[in-house]
């Protein structure tokens, strides 16, 4: 059973990284958005985090693989990743702009009074402590994007559940094989957890 299934792993943690990675990423750029920019960026970044927030996301994965991939060349592994990071971002957004409104105002007047620009000081000031502040939030995120990762299988991406179907047509044992698969979907939501809960505990800020 093993066989069948240990290359559907590295498949899973490496969808599942990236699309954390590009979320994160575009969660950063849009809480900015949200609480500093003017009303039009403001505005395009609310829309986004809604709209996304409502779609599923077995919906995005086939807009950009059947939509998207026709206009830019996308393997299946890319085009599920980025929709799932494209997914994850919209839900980043809310967790980032917490976070940032959660730092005191006074420190960017603080970072403006020693004559940092605007932009230095959300980069320099504000986003470093935003981003400890949101680590307990994104626990949870990175467990449902490691979850969420299992829909890519829709789009023929070789991943761990979809190596569980190989293994249970193939061995005629589907209890067995899912079974299986439910414990390596456990283990690395154990072990993602605790390494998040150490960052935290090495990060944590105290206002």
């Amino acid at each position: 059973m093993l066989q069948f299934l240990l290359p559907g792993l590295g498949v899973t943690v490496s969808v599942t990284l990236i699309a954390l990675g590009l979320g994160g990423c575009i969660g950063a750029l849009m809480a900015v958005f949200r609480v500093y920019g003017n009303p039009v960026v403001k505005g395009l970044a609310v829309s986004y985090s809604i709209v996304v927030r409502a779609v599923p996301v077995v919906v995005i994965i086939f807009i950009l693989f059947f939509v998207i991939s026709a206009f830019i060349d996308l393997s299946p592994f890319m085009s599920g990743a980025i929709a799932l990071g494209f997914a994850s971002g919209a839900y980043q957004t809310e967790i980032f702009r917490g976070a940032i409104l959660s730092v005191p105002r006074g420190q960017m007047t603080a970072a403006r009074g020693i004559g940092m620009s605007r932009a230095k000081a959300i980069r320099c000031i504000i986003l470093p402590q935003a981003f400890r502040v949101s680590i307990p939030s994104l626990i949870n995120e990175v467990t449902l994007v490691l979850k969420d990762s299992s829909l890519v299988f829709v789009i023929g991406v070789p991943e761990l559940m979809r190596r569980a179907q190989y293994a249970s047509a193939s061995t005629m044992e589907p209890l067995l094989a899912f079974g299986t698969a439910a414990c390596f979907y456990i283990l690395l939501t154990l072990t993602l957890s605790k390494l998040l809960e150490a960052v935290e505990k090495r990060f944590a800020v105290q206002f």
